[in-house]
């Protein structure tokens, strides 16, 4: 009621587009304005990363009983590659987690390598960024079996300023003949502004002086 006797009517409520969005540094105050902090985009930037490699005597069981370790430690297994390399099995991962249980699972590496059998590295990472503008081509080649192969293939792109993603590498009897033969795959990272018909051109003709058979495609 007013001083003559009427009612108030109540003041109406900002519509929500009215409503200033929360400024970075409220965001950096967590839940202070109920924004929620627990989205797996969120965590990515807030968590700790360790990347670690480990390599020890390949038996069954191994890998269950190091991921049950990190799991335990409160850690997650991002990308990772895990193969069995002659009687080895190495094994790298990208994990993540708050940094109470990174710092825990650092403690524990010892106590891992010598119960496992394993041989670790380690190392603090962080969220990589700058990757948008990367479109990723996939690159097999083949060929008889011989030295220089892998070095000759990185080096082109290399010269190129062309990351490789990843690349992994086998080597297999050839059917009828029983010659040795290599096979190599990778992803690469072409920059968008690049003129890729041009790259892959060039790669083929590459190839075709080395004598390998090859293809490059975008990955699907």
């Amino acid at each position: 009621m007013d001083e003559l006797g009427r009612s108030r009517r109540p003041e109406p409520k900002p519509a929500a587009a009215d409503v200033d969005p929360p400024t970075s540094a409220a965001l950096r105050q967590g839940n202070a304005l109920d924004v929620p902090t627990d989205t797996p985009s969120h965590r990515s930037y807030m968590d700790t990363h360790l990347v670690i490699s480990a390599i020890g005597r390949d038996r069954p069981g191994l890998i269950d009983e190091f991921s049950r370790a990190i799991l335990d430690c409160g850690c997650n297994i991002g990308d990772s590659r895990m193969a069995v390399l002659g009687s080895e099995l190495a094994m790298m991962m990208a994990l993540s987690g708050h940094w109470n249980a990174i710092a825990k699972l650092e403690n524990l590496l010892p106590k891992l390598e010598e119960s496992l059998g394993v041989k670790i590295i380690s190392k603090r990472s962080e969220v990589r960024v700058g990757t948008e503008n990367l479109i990723p081509y996939a690159v097999e080649v083949v060929s008889i079996d011989h030295p220089g192969i892998v070095h000759k293939v990185a080096n082109f792109f290399s010269r190129r300023g062309i990351n490789v993603e990843d690349l992994y590498t086998s080597c297999y009897p050839a059917p009828h003949t029983g010659a040795a033969m290599f096979a190599l795959h990778m992803t690469i990272g072409i920059p968008a502004d690049s003129a890729i018909a041009s790259v892959r051109g060039d790669f083929m003709d590459f190839c075709d002086d080395l004598n390998l058979d090859a293809m490059m495609a975008p990955v699907k």
